[in-house]
């Protein structure tokens, strides 16, 4: 069955109410047995489906789905410099434009998807992303300058994150070197929202960042059982719901922003705005390091290439580059 019937139902069922699977054919003109398929391949890709006899059918709650006209409304004249593609179902919006970078596919290019059924995370942790509860894209950016010198450039995404989320009154999200948006919850910080970047290209030439980001709306009870690590959803901040389409056109507008600055003066320029968005600046924290060590000192900032700076009794200051470490707060 072709997805696009699939979401053509959902769309029907965006609105949280009842639908019978009559209404829905008629809408279509198609039979019942094709809208009972279609929940049926909903339901395997996770979407959550009330079915009750005489009234038809009801999502959970109710979702708003992406749409390029509306994120492009948000964007303005900027999107023109955009090539985005919206998909209902993919494997991995990271893999789609990285395959897609070598065969010099434009710059600028989104790909976006309602439900991605194989998300990579840092260090090959998956990342959940189900119909409405999660938004995820990657966007493909070519830099003049070769791969060496794109130090920092997760750092400079999570500013234009945290631009965003504090333009829509998400005051709380703050920054977790090198790649993590963070909010505190009672006495513990959770994960909102995470970044995955790859690069192609050599050392010196010109280089392409295939930027993932991934941000949690609203996460089902199911899919937080999933997480291996504390997370929280916008929707748990307590705030208004936040139209995805309006919250993508903004991320997008801040990272064209962020990523010509970055381009054209690198990560110092960024470096301060950074730190005032740290989350365990001036704190004690504790490393992983890639060789199983450990080190637990005091947070002092980035350099400026976004390396981290670490102050221990033992060794004075010591930076660390992103990639070997997790870090945790002591």
């Amino acid at each position: 069955m072709q997805h696009s019937l699939v979401f053509k139902v959902l769309d029907v069922l965006s609105d949280g109410k009842f639908h019978s699977g009559e209404s829905i054919a008629k809408t279509f003109d198609i039979s019942r047995v094709s809208i009972w398929n279609a929940i049926k391949k909903a339901e395997e890709f996770g979407v959550e489906i009330y079915s009750v006899r005489g009234r038809g059918y009801k999502l959970i709650q109710p979702i708003t789905l992406l749409k390029k006209s509306s994120i492009q409304n948000v964007m303005g004249e900027i999107h023109h410099w955009f090539n985005m593609e919206i998909f209902d179902v993919m494997e991995s919006t990271n893999s789609y434009l990285m395959e897609k970078a070598s065969l010099d596919h434009p710059h600028a290019s989104v790909a976006v998807t309602h439900i991605q059924t194989k998300g990579r995370g840092r260090r090959g942790r998956s990342w959940q992303s189900a119909l409405g509860e999660s938004l995820t894209f990657s966007l493909l950016w070519r830099f003049n300058g070769g791969a060496a010198t794109l130090s920092g450039l997760s750092l400079a995404v999570g500013i234009a994150l945290i631009r965003s989320l504090h333009r829509f009154g998400v005051m709380g999200a703050q920054l977790k070197w090198p790649n993590d948006v963070l909010i505190q919850d009672g006495s513990q910080y959770k994960k909102l929202a995470g970044i995955l970047i790859e690069l192609q290209g050599d050392m010196e030439g010109q280089s392409s960042a295939v930027i993932g980001i991934g941000i949690n709306l609203n996460l089902s009870k199911k899919s937080m059982s999933h997480i291996d690590q504390p997370a929280i959803d916008l929707v748990s901040v307590g705030l208004e719901v936040i139209d995805p389409n309006e919250l993508l056109g903004q991320i997008l507008k801040d990272l064209a922003d962020v990523l010509g600055q970055f381009n054209t003066s690198k990560f110092s320029s960024l470096k301060e705005e950074w730190m005032s968005y740290h989350v365990y600046q001036h704190q004690t924290v504790t490393l992983s390091l890639g060789d199983g060590r450990t080190i637990t000192g005091l947070a002092q900032g980035v350099t400026d290439d976004g390396a981290l700076i670490i102050e221990t009794p033992s060794a004075g200051l010591e930076t660390f580059s992103s990639g070997e470490i997790t870090l945790r707060k002591v």
